[in-house]
């Protein structure tokens, strides 16, 4: 990770305040965390890398697949639609977000389609949850010469839709 408006961006955002009171004395360490219901906030590092990999210039509109605990939406901060398919952690995570005043952050609730069609199109798509592969839906909502990031997996992860 070199781009310096990501290490900022990441310096932040207190990542603190996106994980449960039993792992905070961790919530720094390079590693994945459980946030609740089988799910993590993923390491540091892979939010960089995967932050840096988007190559964002300040104006884009981004779509994240996999909201979590919100971190990684506000590292983005942009104009942010984030998706998430666990009430729970969306209820959280929109929580945190208010809480620290983070406002252009819009999340919402996963649905059968992948992604948000609905408020397409995005000049980016982080697709935080790992998955075996792109769903042609998710191009689909990219402007032309959008960019997409997404973590592979070998197995289905119900987060995504993929």
């Amino acid at each position: 990770m070199h781009d310096p408006r990501v290490l900022e961006a990441m310096r932040a955002v207190p990542r603190h305040e996106f994980v449960p009171d039993d792992v905070r004395p961790l919530a720094y360490a390079d590693a994945a965390l459980p946030i609740g219901r089988g799910q993590t906030i993923s390491q540091p590092l892979i939010i960089g890398m995967m932050t840096e990999a988007l190559a964002l210039e300040g104006s884009e509109r981004v779509l994240e697949i996999g909201t979590g605990s919100g971190y990684q939406a506000a590292v983005l901060a942009r104009a942010v639609v984030t998706v998430e398919i666990v009430d729970e952690l969306r209820e959280r995570a929109a929580a945190t977000l208010a809480k620290l005043g983070v406002a252009n952050v819009h999340v919402v609730p996963a649905r059968d389609d992948p992604g948000a069609p609905e408020l397409a199109p995005f000049d980016a798509i982080l697709v935080a949850a790992a998955a075996p592969a792109v769903p042609p839906a998710l191009l689909a909502q990219l402007n032309d010469g959008g960019r997409l990031v997404c973590r592979s997996a070998r197995a289905r992860h119900r987060s995504c839709g993929c």
